[in-house]
């Protein structure tokens, strides 16, 4: 059966127009099947299925196969560096372009934020996600994250503000080292003075965003979009009225934080139990 997929829109990014020419030569050889093209590259199919529909960026040598196998003359080896140079997918594309000049970065998660995870931190989390990617498109993610993380510490940074529910601290993420690897790089990410850190303890008790995270925005414009970000989807929410309650929840949760001082004081304590499983 010949795979559809989803719609692409070449004219909108690089990666849906690499994908949109994968199907396009696909079906004009004769209606090959995903599957057929997968076997002929010697490539995963379900891989090369998150390709074909802008999921994932093209890894490494699959531009010169395609290019043989359809007789395209370069035309993916040309595209290949458009597609790489977009990190992050289309449905994060926005959010990200808004975060990159917000001159105030709100958050409140349940795990450690990927603007302040550590390197090893980082990779389990994304393997955890997303357990049948390869390790290409892992490595490719955790670089875009760090890159990501620049702006936390470049000239002119933002002000962050992050709230932290204290599950963060409590689960161990590839293991007790990298979590007290983790740990320790929160409490030196809350130095500077643009940095603040609070966490939200369990004691606060019930709490809107437990089921997934709230990043609020404040653009030189002075005005405040927000994102909603749940395990598998994300929402940008731009509505003055609704972006006004979700700052009222935010702030709330605030509120119920503990001061940053004391939130130091448990990270080092959650950090000195996870030292303990780690010996």
């Amino acid at each position: 059966m010949v795979f559809k997929g989803r719609d692409l829109h070449p004219e909108r990014s690089a990666r849906d127009l690499y994908g949109a020419e994968i199907r396009r030569h696909r079906l004009r050889a004769d209606g090959m099947s995903l599957a057929r093209l997968a076997a002929i590259l010697n490539f995963s199919k379900a891989h090369l299925s998150r390709i074909e529909t802008a999921e994932s960026a093209p890894p490494r040598g699959l531009s010169e196969k395609l290019d043989a196998v359809f007789g395209t003359e370069g035309l993916f080896i040309g595209l290949y560096p458009l597609a790489r140079a977009q990190e992050f997918p289309d449905k994060y594309r926005r959010f990200m372009e808004l975060a990159a000049q917000a001159l105030i970065h709100e958050s409140c998660t349940i795990t450690v934020p990927g603007l302040l995870q550590t390197p090893d931190f980082a990779r389990a989390s994304l393997r955890s996600g997303d357990p049948h990617a390869t390790e290409q498109e892992i490595e490719d993610k955790l670089t875009a994250r760090l890159n990501h993380q620049r702006r936390v510490h470049g000239d002119a940074p933002a002000r962050y503000w992050f709230i932290l529910d204290e599950a963060a601290l409590r689960r161990p993420v590839g293991g007790p080292s990298t979590t007290v690897m983790q740990l320790a790089a929160l409490l030196d990410a809350g130095r500077p003075s643009h940095v603040t850190i609070q966490v939200l303890p369990f004691s606060a008790g019930e709490h809107g965003e437990m089921g997934g995270s709230l990043t609020l925005l404040t653009l030189p414009t002075r005005a405040t979009v927000a994102y909603l970000e749940g395990s598998r989807s994300g929402v940008l929410e731009d509505d003055p009225e609704k972006v006004a309650k979700l700052r009222e929840s935010y702030d709330l949760l605030r509120a119920q934080a503990l001061s940053p001082r004391d939130s130091a004081v448990m990270i080092r304590a959650a950090m000195e139990e996870h030292e303990r499983h780690a010996t």
